[in-house]
Order: C-alpha cells, then sequence, then structure tokens
C-alpha cells in the first residue's frame, strides 16, 4: 500500500508527485533517445565519409598502376565487382582493397560513376553516398542526383580533375 497511516498521519506520495516524477523521467528519457540517435546517425555517416576516401585512395592506386580508373557497370557499381563482398584487385591479382566497403544501413549502396575519355580509358571518377544528417556541410545538390540504393545520394567524392556533381 502506497499510503499508510501513523498516528493519524499520512505518509507516502500523492498521485500528482507519483505524475510529476513520471512525466520528468518520460521528458529526460526521450531527451536521451533523441541524443542517442542523433550520435548513431553521425556515426554512420563519418563511417561513410572514411569509407569514401577509402575507395578514392584505392582508386588513384589503380591509375596509377593502369593509367586509368576502374569501369563501371552503368549501374552505379564497380565493374565486376559487388559493394560489401567483393575483393577489389586487377586482372594481374594486384590488390586494391581486401573488401569493397558496403554502405552500413539496410537499402543504401554506394554510386560510382567512371568518367570515360575518347582514349578508352576512364581519367576520372565519381563517387557517391547518402548521408543521414541533412545539416552536414559536405551535402551536395544535384539536378539530377543518382540513386543510393533505396534513396538519393547528397554526399560525394571524385577524382581530382573532377568535382563530385559535375555534370548531374
Amino acid at each position: 500500500m502506497i499510503i499508510k497511516v501513523i498516528k493519524g498521519k499520512t505518509s507516502g506520495f500523492t498521485l500528482v508527485e507519483l505524475l510529476v516524477v513520471i512525466t520528468i523521467i518520460g521528458i529526460l528519457s526521450s531527451i536521451g533517445l533523441n541524443t542517442f540517435t542523433s550520435a548513431q546517425m553521425k556515426s554512420r555517416d563519418a563511417r561513410r565519409k572514411t569509407q569514401l576516401k577509402q575507395l578514392t585512395d584505392a582508386f588513384e592506386a589503380y591509375y596509377n598502376d593502369h593509367g586509368g580508373y576502374p569501369a563501371d557497370d552503368g549501374g552505379g557499381n564497380l565493374d565486376g565487382f559487388t559493394w560489401g563482398s567483393s575483393r577489389f584487385e586487377d586482372d594481374k591479382g594486384a590488390v586494391y582493397m581486401v573488401k569493397l566497403p558496403q554502405d552500413p544501413t539496410l537499402g543504401l549502396t554506394y554510386f560510382y560513376d567512371a568518367l570515360p575519355a575518347a582514349t578508352g580509358l576512364n581519367t576520372g571518377f565519381q563517387l557517391y553516398a547518402r548521408l543521414e544528417n541533412s545539416n552536414d556541410p559536405g551535402l551536395l545538390t544535384f539536378t539530377s542526383p543518382p540513386a543510393c540504393g533505396t534513396k538519393e545520394c547528397n554526399y560525394g567524392v571524385s577524382s581530382s580533375n573532377t568535382t563530385p556533381g559535375a555534370g548531374r
């Protein structure tokens, strides 16, 4: 029993006091959950940016060995490779990445676009991802954004001779 009678006096909490405490706990919980969710979102975005940087480094190493960047399949993938499962290597067996990275969110992928030249070699590339933080200072605005899986891409990196989003 919440309320006891001791020598004519009551002790315990009133219904109003309990409701106030429950309300305060609810407000603090929702603030904590919102902060936690925001931190998770920013963590996934940081991971995406790191993975795009690693891919850029691998593409530059490939360029140094072959005089051009790897081909795309026309659908946003490296030709002959799968995000998250394939080893990125050339036909001579030189390994550039042990495993291609994969977007940390289910349903999202990266988008790779090789920029071919008249020589047949790919002289540039653009690589895109979908960031969750809509306030990220690196977000791009596209006329025709590529698809990063189920959503439109909004962040990109590129080879040094072009800019992310150029021509889109």
